[in-house]
């Protein structure tokens, strides 16, 4: 019966040839428009970890105040003074601190010129709380954290770059003059967006992958500064400590990311109370003057509260809803003015013995083969509209969209759906047909 209803579809195309390249070419531009949004914003605003997004929590704690904060938010970064004390306390089953860096590489070979990369400082759980993968070693022990050891763990980039990719666990490279072990290499890790140094990282959701990952601990013996964001309550808070890197640390400056690893709904409430009980003792000795303002958030939540998703993504993608609508109604009009037209038809058919329920399927098997032409028109234009993304989003979002099999197969299934949601009020109304009038009429 399929195959009939199929062929009754085939010369009604034949006979409506140009009504049926008009809703072929509606919905191939509807669905393709809509699609091109939609790949932006699924890259845009992908769960970067997703097996484990909602364990993991960045904490804030508001140093600055109510007269200096936006919107009674905190700081989206911490304070030296707040991160050290969070990791000492050891209240969640892994904690991390991270700031990005920027280190000079000297390469063994005197002939080559040193050259600088992105790194983050980060503490040993950072590696294990967002799975970092290996391909050689490891990450570096908390014993290591301890005694803030020179050890490193560098991207399979650098290590082709630097050792033609061979095993180089063990051997020594040379950055900023000081000689570190290197403890392992990573696989290919590259999560986007780039969520774990978000509010500090000066390359943002989108910036290019770190290379090098040093201890928390020896990047502040060292004095290393953040190459990220680093954000003071007032200009002069610092000198108000001092002059010098351990009146920086003492100081209200924000510029670490706090990261915890919290398993449990129960273990997420004891955190949050943690906080809370932290701020309000530092207001008890007189650091805090006013009531404790806290957050823990998840990497949605944190993703979402930094705005990572680009306003024009998702504008585009509600301008893109709203022409693929417009597409849907105009297909629906011709689909019913088309079905009204073959009255007879139906009313012949009718008169033979074919029942309302026959009549609607042979008409959505008809709209069903449109939409899938509409979707395999549509997936061509698809395509020509991601390769041209790059004329309207930055490169570093444009590289990320990309047609992938599950894009394929959505478009076709988006373009046939639509359609036959589009076709039900016309099926309806050919189904009403009858068959005694339109024998009469036509006589």
């Amino acid at each position: 019966m399929m195959a009939y209803y199929l062929g009754l579809a085939l010369r009604s195309s034949r006979r409506s040839r140009a009504l049926t390249a008009l809703v072929i070419v509606l919905m191939g531009c509807g669905v393709a428009t809509c699609m091109v949004s939609y790949a932006v914003f699924r890259a845009t605003a992908a769960d970067p970890i997703p097996w484990k997004s909602n364990q993991l929590f960045v904490a804030q704690v508001d140093n600055f105040g109510p007269t200096k904060t936006y919107q009674g938010e905190p700081p989206d970064l911490l304070s030296y003074t707040d991160a050290t004390a969070l990791l000492a306390a050891s209240k969640a089953v892994r904690q991390a601190l991270v700031y990005p860096v920027s280190l000079s590489i000297v390469p063994g070979d005197s002939q080559r010129q040193p050259f600088s990369l992105p790194g983050d400082a980060v503490t040993s759980d950072f590696f294990a709380m967002f799975d970092v993968p290996f391909r050689y070693g490891s990450h570096w022990s908390a014993a290591d954290d301890a005694h803030r050891a020179a050890v490193v763990v560098i991207s399979d980039a650098l290590n082709r770059q630097l050792f033609g990719g061979a095993d180089s666990v063990g051997r020594v490279i040379n950055l900023d003059a000081h000689d570190y072990r290197i403890a392992g290499v990573l696989d290919d890790w590259n999560p986007r967006p780039r969520f774990f140094d978000l509010a500090s990282s000066a390359g943002g959701a989108f910036g290019a992958p770190g290379q090098i990952y040093i201890p928390f601990g020896h990047a502040i013996d060292l004095q290393k500064s953040s190459s990220g964001a680093s954000y003071c309550s007032s200009t002069d808070d610092s000198s108000s400590h001092g002059p010098g890197w351990s009146a920086f640390l003492r100081g209200e400056c924000v510029w670490i990311s706090a990261w915890v690893e919290l398993p449990t709904a129960a273990d997420t409430r004891r955190y949050r109370q943690y906080l809370g009980n932290y701020a309000a003792e530092q207001q008890r000795v007189g650091r805090f003057a006013w009531a404790p303002n806290v957050r823990l958030r998840s990497v949605m939540q944190w993703l979402d509260v930094e705005h990572v998703v680009p306003k024009a993504s998702k504008l585009s993608m509600i301008v893109s809803m709203g022409f693929l609508l417009i597409c849907l109604v105009n297909v629906m009009g011709l689909l019913l003015a088309g079905f009204m037209r073959r009255a007879l038809e139906v009313g012949v058919r009718r008169a033979l013995g074919a029942s309302r329920g026959a009549i609607h399927r042979q008409f959505l098997v008809e709209a069903a083969a449109l939409g899938l032409a509409g979707g395999v028109l549509g997936l061509l234009l698809t395509l020509l509209g991601l390769s041209g993304i790059r004329l309207v989003f930055e490169a570093k979002i444009a590289g990320l969209v990309r047609l992938d099999p599950a894009l394929v197969l959505l478009t076709v299934l988006v373009a046939v759906i639509t359609t036959l949601i589009a076709a039900l009020y016309p099926v309806w109304r050919a189904a009403q047909v009858q068959p005694a009038w339109q024998l009469k009429s036509s006589g």
